[in-house]
Protein backbone atom coordinates (compact mmCIF):
# COMPACT_ATOMS: atom_id res chain seq x y z
CA UNK A 1 0.00 0.00 0.00
CA UNK A 2 1.37 3.52 -0.80
CA UNK A 3 0.97 5.19 2.40
CA UNK A 4 1.21 9.11 2.35
CA UNK A 5 1.30 10.43 5.77
CA UNK A 6 3.56 13.54 5.40
CA UNK A 7 2.24 17.13 6.07
CA UNK A 8 4.20 19.91 5.95
CA UNK A 9 3.85 23.65 7.23
CA UNK A 10 0.58 24.76 5.61
CA UNK A 11 -0.12 27.75 3.94
CA UNK A 12 -3.19 28.96 6.30
CA UNK A 13 -2.22 29.08 10.10
CA UNK A 14 -5.78 28.01 10.69
CA UNK A 15 -8.28 26.94 8.29
CA UNK A 16 -11.06 28.00 10.58
CA UNK A 17 -10.59 31.80 10.74
CA UNK A 18 -10.56 33.39 7.20
CA UNK A 19 -9.23 36.87 6.54
CA UNK A 20 -9.74 39.64 4.35
CA UNK A 21 -6.78 40.93 2.81
CA UNK A 22 -6.41 44.30 1.20
CA UNK A 23 -9.55 44.13 -1.83
CA UNK A 24 -6.67 45.02 -4.28
CA UNK A 25 -4.61 41.64 -4.79
CA UNK A 26 -7.97 39.60 -4.48
CA UNK A 27 -6.99 35.57 -4.56
CA UNK A 28 -6.69 33.33 -7.56
CA UNK A 29 -10.30 32.63 -9.06
CA UNK A 30 -11.07 29.27 -8.03
CA UNK A 31 -10.66 27.47 -11.32
CA UNK A 32 -7.08 28.79 -11.07
CA UNK A 33 -7.73 30.81 -14.27
CA UNK A 34 -7.93 34.53 -13.31
CA UNK A 35 -8.58 35.39 -17.11
CA UNK A 36 -11.36 33.76 -17.05
CA UNK A 37 -15.01 35.28 -16.02
CA UNK A 38 -18.31 35.06 -16.26
CA UNK A 39 -19.90 37.60 -18.37
CA UNK A 40 -20.61 40.79 -16.22
CA UNK A 41 -24.30 41.32 -16.43
CA UNK A 42 -26.18 44.92 -16.65
CA UNK A 43 -27.25 46.56 -13.21
CA UNK A 44 -30.53 45.81 -11.68
CA UNK A 45 -33.54 48.06 -12.28
CA UNK A 46 -34.64 50.26 -9.28
CA UNK A 47 -35.56 52.85 -10.44
CA UNK A 48 -38.90 52.36 -11.48
CA UNK A 49 -41.70 49.72 -10.75
CA UNK A 50 -40.47 46.22 -9.33
CA UNK A 51 -36.70 45.64 -7.99
CA UNK A 52 -35.42 43.80 -10.33
CA UNK A 53 -33.36 41.13 -7.92
CA UNK A 54 -29.97 39.28 -9.93
CA UNK A 55 -29.03 35.68 -7.79
CA UNK A 56 -26.13 34.24 -9.31
CA UNK A 57 -25.83 30.23 -8.68
CA UNK A 58 -26.24 26.61 -10.45
CA UNK A 59 -28.85 24.56 -11.76
CA UNK A 60 -28.95 22.97 -7.92
CA UNK A 61 -31.41 25.62 -6.92
CA UNK A 62 -31.74 28.44 -9.61
CA UNK A 63 -34.84 26.72 -11.17
CA UNK A 64 -38.04 28.65 -13.04
CA UNK A 65 -40.61 27.07 -10.35
CA UNK A 66 -38.51 28.61 -7.56
CA UNK A 67 -38.26 31.92 -9.34
CA UNK A 68 -41.99 32.29 -10.64
CA UNK A 69 -42.83 31.80 -6.95
CA UNK A 70 -40.89 33.50 -5.63
CA UNK A 71 -41.97 36.46 -7.84
CA UNK A 72 -45.41 35.70 -6.99
CA UNK A 73 -44.86 35.53 -3.62
CA UNK A 74 -42.52 38.37 -2.84
CA UNK A 75 -43.77 40.87 -5.74
CA UNK A 76 -40.59 41.42 -7.15
CA UNK A 77 -38.13 40.56 -10.26
CA UNK A 78 -35.62 37.78 -10.26
CA UNK A 79 -33.24 37.18 -12.62
CA UNK A 80 -31.22 33.80 -12.09
CA UNK A 81 -27.74 34.19 -13.75
CA UNK A 82 -26.70 30.49 -14.04
CA UNK A 83 -23.88 28.61 -14.79
CA UNK A 84 -21.48 25.33 -13.75
CA UNK A 85 -20.29 25.51 -10.43
CA UNK A 86 -16.26 26.38 -11.40
CA UNK A 87 -17.97 29.34 -13.54
CA UNK A 88 -20.17 30.62 -10.79
CA UNK A 89 -17.14 30.68 -8.21
CA UNK A 90 -14.84 32.94 -10.37
CA UNK A 91 -17.90 35.32 -11.27
CA UNK A 92 -18.62 35.51 -7.33
CA UNK A 93 -15.53 36.38 -7.35
CA UNK A 94 -14.02 38.79 -10.08
CA UNK A 95 -17.09 40.81 -10.38
CA UNK A 96 -19.68 41.60 -7.68
CA UNK A 97 -21.37 43.93 -9.24
CA UNK A 98 -23.01 41.91 -11.58
CA UNK A 99 -24.96 39.81 -8.84
CA UNK A 100 -26.96 40.59 -5.81
CA UNK A 101 -27.24 37.20 -4.13
CA UNK A 102 -24.48 34.87 -4.63
CA UNK A 103 -26.07 31.11 -4.62
CA UNK A 104 -23.80 28.48 -3.76
CA UNK A 105 -21.52 26.33 -1.19
CA UNK A 106 -19.98 27.04 2.07
CA UNK A 107 -17.05 25.79 0.95
CA UNK A 108 -16.70 28.56 -1.75
CA UNK A 109 -17.06 31.24 0.82
CA UNK A 110 -12.68 30.42 0.78
CA UNK A 111 -12.72 32.27 -2.25
CA UNK A 112 -15.17 35.13 -2.24
CA UNK A 113 -14.79 36.32 1.80
CA UNK A 114 -10.86 36.72 1.08
CA UNK A 115 -11.65 38.58 -1.93
CA UNK A 116 -13.55 41.18 -0.33
CA UNK A 117 -16.49 40.02 -2.49
CA UNK A 118 -19.36 40.08 -0.14
CA UNK A 119 -20.84 41.68 2.64
CA UNK A 120 -21.93 40.71 5.40
CA UNK A 121 -25.47 39.42 6.67
CA UNK A 122 -27.36 40.88 9.41
CA UNK A 123 -28.89 38.20 11.74
CA UNK A 124 -31.39 40.78 12.85
CA UNK A 125 -32.76 40.82 9.24
CA UNK A 126 -33.18 37.10 9.50
CA UNK A 127 -36.50 36.85 10.76
CA UNK A 128 -36.36 32.80 11.43
CA UNK A 129 -32.60 32.41 12.21
CA UNK A 130 -33.04 30.60 15.23
CA UNK A 131 -35.24 27.59 13.59
CA UNK A 132 -31.99 26.84 11.59
CA UNK A 133 -30.83 23.70 13.23
CA UNK A 134 -27.34 22.77 14.86
CA UNK A 135 -25.92 21.13 12.05
CA UNK A 136 -24.22 24.19 10.18
CA UNK A 137 -24.15 26.25 13.85
CA UNK A 138 -22.15 23.83 15.61
CA UNK A 139 -21.60 21.16 13.23
CA UNK A 140 -23.52 18.56 15.28
CA UNK A 141 -26.43 16.80 14.60
CA UNK A 142 -28.73 15.31 17.73
CA UNK A 143 -25.96 15.56 20.58
CA UNK A 144 -23.86 13.85 17.69
CA UNK A 145 -20.65 15.52 16.45
CA UNK A 146 -19.89 16.11 12.82
CA UNK A 147 -16.76 14.96 10.54
CA UNK A 148 -14.11 18.04 10.97
CA UNK A 149 -12.74 16.96 7.52
CA UNK A 150 -13.26 19.74 4.48
CA UNK A 151 -14.84 22.66 4.64
CA UNK A 152 -17.03 22.78 8.17
CA UNK A 153 -19.48 25.68 7.48
CA UNK A 154 -19.60 26.63 11.11
CA UNK A 155 -15.70 27.30 10.71
CA UNK A 156 -16.82 30.32 7.68
CA UNK A 157 -20.12 30.99 9.43
CA UNK A 158 -19.50 34.11 11.77
CA UNK A 159 -18.19 37.43 10.61
CA UNK A 160 -16.01 38.25 13.86
CA UNK A 161 -15.16 42.10 15.05
CA UNK A 162 -12.20 42.00 12.50
CA UNK A 163 -13.70 41.12 9.41
CA UNK A 164 -12.24 37.02 9.64
CA UNK A 165 -14.75 34.40 9.74
CA UNK A 166 -14.97 31.86 12.46
CA UNK A 167 -17.03 29.26 14.69
CA UNK A 168 -17.21 31.91 17.25
CA UNK A 169 -21.25 33.15 17.45
CA UNK A 170 -21.99 36.76 16.33
CA UNK A 171 -24.86 39.05 15.12
CA UNK A 172 -23.47 38.96 11.53
CA UNK A 173 -22.52 35.75 9.05
CA UNK A 174 -21.09 35.15 5.68
CA UNK A 175 -23.80 32.86 3.96
CA UNK A 176 -26.95 32.15 5.37
CA UNK A 177 -27.20 27.74 5.55
CA UNK A 178 -30.24 26.69 3.41
CA UNK A 179 -30.09 23.32 1.65
CA UNK A 180 -27.64 20.74 1.97
CA UNK A 181 -27.18 16.75 1.94
CA UNK A 182 -24.90 13.83 1.94
CA UNK A 183 -23.68 12.65 -1.57
CA UNK A 184 -22.26 9.78 -2.86
CA UNK A 185 -22.24 7.43 -6.11
CA UNK A 186 -25.29 6.14 -7.86
CA UNK A 187 -24.88 2.56 -9.64
CA UNK A 188 -27.13 0.71 -12.01
CA UNK A 189 -28.43 -2.56 -9.93
CA UNK A 190 -28.82 -4.49 -12.96
CA UNK A 191 -25.10 -4.19 -14.03
CA UNK A 192 -23.43 -4.47 -10.79
CA UNK A 193 -21.42 -7.74 -10.79
CA UNK A 194 -21.57 -10.47 -8.27
CA UNK A 195 -18.67 -10.18 -6.73
CA UNK A 196 -19.62 -6.33 -5.67
CA UNK A 197 -23.52 -6.90 -4.97
CA UNK A 198 -21.86 -9.46 -2.35
CA UNK A 199 -20.07 -6.91 -0.50
CA UNK A 200 -21.07 -3.52 1.83
CA UNK A 201 -21.14 -0.44 -0.73
CA UNK A 202 -17.95 1.36 -0.88
CA UNK A 203 -16.39 4.31 -2.27
CA UNK A 204 -13.65 1.53 -3.58
CA UNK A 205 -16.41 0.40 -6.40
CA UNK A 206 -15.74 3.47 -8.19
CA UNK A 207 -12.01 2.16 -8.65
CA UNK A 208 -13.14 -1.29 -9.15
CA UNK A 209 -12.02 -3.08 -12.03
CA UNK A 210 -14.78 -5.05 -12.61
CA UNK A 211 -16.62 -1.63 -13.52
CA UNK A 212 -13.81 -0.10 -15.98
CA UNK A 213 -14.67 1.71 -18.98
CA UNK A 214 -18.13 2.44 -17.32
CA UNK A 215 -17.18 5.20 -14.65
CA UNK A 216 -17.47 8.85 -14.50
CA UNK A 217 -16.86 11.72 -12.19
CA UNK A 218 -17.75 15.11 -11.11
CA UNK A 219 -15.32 17.41 -12.93
CA UNK A 220 -14.75 20.00 -10.00
CA UNK A 221 -11.65 19.70 -8.48
CA UNK A 222 -13.08 21.00 -5.21
CA UNK A 223 -15.65 17.91 -5.29
CA UNK A 224 -14.22 15.37 -8.02
CA UNK A 225 -10.56 14.82 -6.05
CA UNK A 226 -12.68 14.41 -2.75
CA UNK A 227 -14.79 11.38 -4.36
CA UNK A 228 -11.95 10.47 -6.13
CA UNK A 229 -9.54 10.30 -3.07
CA UNK A 230 -12.23 8.36 -0.81
CA UNK A 231 -12.18 5.91 -3.36
CA UNK A 232 -8.32 5.56 -3.70
CA UNK A 233 -8.47 5.22 0.01
CA UNK A 234 -11.32 2.76 0.34
CA UNK A 235 -9.05 0.87 -2.12
CA UNK A 236 -6.25 0.59 0.42
CA UNK A 237 -4.62 2.41 -2.28
CA UNK A 238 -3.40 5.19 -0.61
CA UNK A 239 -4.21 6.46 2.76
CA UNK A 240 -4.48 10.46 3.70
CA UNK A 241 -3.92 12.34 7.03
CA UNK A 242 -6.57 14.74 5.82
CA UNK A 243 -8.86 13.90 3.41
CA UNK A 244 -10.33 17.46 3.18
CA UNK A 245 -6.66 18.93 2.96
CA UNK A 246 -4.56 17.36 1.19
CA UNK A 247 -0.79 18.27 0.69
CA UNK A 248 1.47 18.99 -2.22
CA UNK A 249 2.77 15.48 -1.72
CA UNK A 250 -0.58 13.48 -1.31
CA UNK A 251 -2.14 15.42 -4.60
CA UNK A 252 0.91 13.88 -6.39
CA UNK A 253 0.80 10.70 -5.39
CA UNK A 254 -3.46 10.48 -5.78
CA UNK A 255 -3.33 12.05 -9.38
CA UNK A 256 -0.15 9.80 -10.35
CA UNK A 257 -2.85 6.71 -9.36
CA UNK A 258 -5.62 8.38 -10.86
CA UNK A 259 -3.84 8.53 -14.31
CA UNK A 260 -2.61 4.94 -14.47
CA UNK A 261 -6.23 4.09 -13.85
CA UNK A 262 -7.45 6.40 -17.10
CA UNK A 263 -4.77 5.48 -19.48
CA UNK A 264 -5.83 2.41 -18.60
CA UNK A 265 -9.89 3.02 -20.11
CA UNK A 266 -11.17 3.23 -16.44
CA UNK A 267 -13.30 6.38 -17.10
CA UNK A 268 -15.52 7.69 -19.43
CA UNK A 269 -16.05 11.09 -18.73
CA UNK A 270 -16.91 13.62 -16.10
CA UNK A 271 -19.57 15.75 -15.38
CA UNK A 272 -20.49 19.45 -14.22
CA UNK A 273 -24.28 19.69 -14.00
CA UNK A 274 -26.82 17.14 -12.39
CA UNK A 275 -28.57 17.14 -15.63
CA UNK A 276 -25.10 15.97 -17.45
CA UNK A 277 -24.97 13.03 -14.82
CA UNK A 278 -27.79 12.09 -15.60
CA UNK A 279 -27.55 12.10 -19.19
CA UNK A 280 -24.50 9.84 -18.78
CA UNK A 281 -26.16 7.28 -17.33
CA UNK A 282 -29.43 7.30 -19.42
CA UNK A 283 -27.28 7.12 -22.44
CA UNK A 284 -25.69 3.89 -21.14
CA UNK A 285 -22.28 5.30 -21.28
CA UNK A 286 -22.00 4.70 -17.23
CA UNK A 287 -23.12 2.19 -14.75
CA UNK A 288 -21.51 3.95 -11.97
CA UNK A 289 -20.40 7.74 -10.96
CA UNK A 290 -20.30 9.94 -7.85
CA UNK A 291 -23.37 12.18 -8.45
CA UNK A 292 -25.98 14.61 -6.92
CA UNK A 293 -29.89 13.86 -5.78
CA UNK A 294 -31.58 15.94 -8.91
CA UNK A 295 -29.63 13.24 -11.29
CA UNK A 296 -31.62 11.02 -9.61
CA UNK A 297 -34.72 12.54 -10.33
CA UNK A 298 -33.85 12.39 -13.65
CA UNK A 299 -33.17 8.73 -13.36
CA UNK A 300 -36.27 7.91 -11.86
CA UNK A 301 -38.11 9.47 -14.45
CA UNK A 302 -36.09 7.46 -17.38
CA UNK A 303 -37.26 4.90 -15.60
CA UNK A 304 -33.33 2.82 -14.60
CA UNK A 305 -33.10 0.74 -11.97
CA UNK A 306 -30.30 2.50 -9.74
CA UNK A 307 -29.47 2.95 -6.50
CA UNK A 308 -28.26 5.74 -4.46
CA UNK A 309 -25.05 4.19 -2.18
CA UNK A 310 -24.57 4.37 1.68
CA UNK A 311 -20.96 4.00 1.46
CA UNK A 312 -19.54 2.66 4.62
CA UNK A 313 -16.88 4.57 4.45
CA UNK A 314 -19.26 7.11 5.32
CA UNK A 315 -20.35 10.27 3.02
CA UNK A 316 -19.39 13.30 1.57
CA UNK A 317 -21.44 16.03 2.73
CA UNK A 318 -22.23 19.79 1.20
CA UNK A 319 -23.80 22.69 2.93
CA UNK A 320 -25.11 25.33 0.16
CA UNK A 321 -26.61 28.70 1.05
CA UNK A 322 -26.88 32.13 -0.15
CA UNK A 323 -24.77 35.66 -0.03
CA UNK A 324 -25.22 38.98 -0.45
CA UNK A 325 -23.45 40.99 -3.00
CA UNK A 326 -20.65 43.90 -1.38
CA UNK A 327 -22.16 46.08 -3.99
CA UNK A 328 -26.00 45.68 -2.66
CA UNK A 329 -27.79 48.42 -1.13
CA UNK A 330 -31.42 50.48 -0.82
CA UNK A 331 -33.82 48.88 -1.74
CA UNK A 332 -32.15 46.18 -3.65
CA UNK A 333 -30.83 44.87 -0.52
CA UNK A 334 -33.89 45.23 1.22
CA UNK A 335 -35.60 42.85 -1.40
CA UNK A 336 -32.52 40.56 -0.83
CA UNK A 337 -33.27 40.18 2.38
CA UNK A 338 -36.76 39.47 1.57
CA UNK A 339 -35.56 36.74 -0.91
CA UNK A 340 -33.39 35.26 1.99
CA UNK A 341 -36.25 35.44 4.48
CA UNK A 342 -38.41 33.68 1.70
CA UNK A 343 -36.37 30.60 1.50
CA UNK A 344 -36.79 30.08 5.12
CA UNK A 345 -40.64 30.35 5.29
CA UNK A 346 -41.27 26.41 4.15
CA UNK A 347 -42.50 26.68 0.30
CA UNK A 348 -38.62 26.63 -1.08
CA UNK A 349 -38.00 23.97 1.61
CA UNK A 350 -40.55 21.83 0.52
CA UNK A 351 -39.45 22.08 -3.04
CA UNK A 352 -35.55 21.29 -2.27
CA UNK A 353 -37.32 17.76 -0.28
CA UNK A 354 -38.97 16.65 -3.68
CA UNK A 355 -35.70 16.46 -5.45
CA UNK A 356 -33.69 14.92 -2.43
CA UNK A 357 -32.17 18.62 -0.39
CA UNK A 358 -32.60 18.68 2.60
CA UNK A 359 -33.34 22.34 4.30
CA UNK A 360 -31.97 24.10 7.27
CA UNK A 361 -35.00 24.61 9.17
CA UNK A 362 -36.96 21.56 8.46
CA UNK A 363 -39.84 21.78 10.52
CA UNK A 364 -41.02 25.46 8.84
CA UNK A 365 -41.26 22.73 5.06
CA UNK A 366 -43.20 20.43 6.66
CA UNK A 367 -46.12 22.03 6.54
CA UNK A 368 -45.89 22.12 3.17
CA UNK A 369 -45.59 18.47 1.95
CA UNK A 370 -47.92 16.05 2.90
CA UNK A 371 -47.60 13.62 5.76
CA UNK A 372 -46.59 10.70 2.96
CA UNK A 373 -43.92 13.19 1.65
CA UNK A 374 -42.29 13.89 4.55
CA UNK A 375 -42.01 10.23 5.94
CA UNK A 376 -40.25 9.26 2.76
CA UNK A 377 -37.79 12.41 2.63
CA UNK A 378 -36.84 13.16 6.08
CA UNK A 379 -37.81 10.12 7.50
CA UNK A 380 -36.49 7.39 5.58
CA UNK A 381 -39.70 5.04 5.71
CA UNK A 382 -41.41 3.74 2.54
CA UNK A 383 -43.36 5.56 0.51
CA UNK A 384 -47.17 5.11 1.80
CA UNK A 385 -48.12 6.32 -1.90
CA UNK A 386 -46.86 7.37 -5.35
CA UNK A 387 -45.42 10.81 -4.54
CA UNK A 388 -44.44 13.88 -6.89
CA UNK A 389 -41.13 15.23 -7.62
CA UNK A 390 -40.26 18.71 -7.76
CA UNK A 391 -42.28 19.59 -10.87
CA UNK A 392 -44.05 16.67 -11.71
CA UNK A 393 -46.86 14.56 -10.20
CA UNK A 394 -45.61 11.57 -10.40
CA UNK A 395 -42.14 10.59 -9.19
CA UNK A 396 -41.73 8.28 -6.33
CA UNK A 397 -43.62 4.51 -6.67
CA UNK A 398 -45.12 3.85 -3.92
CA UNK A 399 -42.95 1.21 -1.86
CA UNK A 400 -40.01 2.73 -2.96
CA UNK A 401 -37.67 3.80 0.36
CA UNK A 402 -34.63 6.46 0.23
CA UNK A 403 -31.13 5.16 0.18
CA UNK A 404 -29.54 5.59 3.79
CA UNK A 405 -32.72 6.21 5.89
CA UNK A 406 -33.36 9.02 7.84
CA UNK A 407 -32.69 12.52 8.00
CA UNK A 408 -30.15 11.99 11.19
CA UNK A 409 -29.13 8.77 9.45
CA UNK A 410 -27.72 10.28 6.41
CA UNK A 411 -26.17 13.45 7.86
CA UNK A 412 -24.93 12.14 11.05
CA UNK A 413 -22.42 10.19 8.80
CA UNK A 414 -20.56 12.68 6.99
CA UNK A 415 -17.10 11.54 6.40
CA UNK A 416 -15.53 14.64 4.69
CA UNK A 417 -17.07 18.29 3.75
CA UNK A 418 -16.84 19.95 0.38
CA UNK A 419 -13.25 21.61 0.82
CA UNK A 420 -11.87 24.03 -0.32
CA UNK A 421 -7.99 22.86 0.15
CA UNK A 422 -4.93 24.90 1.04
CA UNK A 423 -3.35 23.94 -2.18
CA UNK A 424 -6.75 24.49 -3.79
CA UNK A 425 -4.59 25.76 -7.36
CA UNK A 426 -2.41 23.48 -7.17
CA UNK A 427 -4.63 20.70 -7.03
CA UNK A 428 -7.05 21.68 -9.99
CA UNK A 429 -3.51 22.37 -11.98
CA UNK A 430 -2.70 18.66 -11.21
CA UNK A 431 -6.83 17.27 -11.21
CA UNK A 432 -6.81 18.72 -15.11
CA UNK A 433 -3.79 16.79 -15.91
CA UNK A 434 -5.69 13.60 -14.76
CA UNK A 435 -8.65 14.89 -16.54
CA UNK A 436 -6.69 15.81 -19.95
CA UNK A 437 -4.44 12.33 -19.56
Amino acid sequence: MNTVRAKPSRRKSDPSTLHSPTPQSPPPAPGDTPGASSRPTRAPAVHRGKVELRVLGTTSTLQEHIRKQAEEDLGIRLRFIVDDSSAVQRAGVMHPESYEIYDQWFHSIDYLWPARALQPIDLARIRRWQEVNSLPRANSLARHKCASAGSVPVDRLYVQADGSLARKASDRISMLPLTHNADSFVYLQDALPPSLAATPESWAWLLAPELAGRVALQADAAIGAIDAALAVEASGLMQFADIGNLTIEEIDALISTLIGFKRRGHFVGFWSTFADAAQLMIANKVVIQSVWSPAAVELQRAGLHFRLASPKEGYRAWFGGMSLSRVAQGRVLDAAYDYLNWWLDGWAGAAMARQGFYISNSERSRGYLDAAEWAYWYDGKPAESELPGPTSKHLIAAGQQRDGGNYVSRMGRIAVWNSVMDEHNYLVRRWNEFKQA
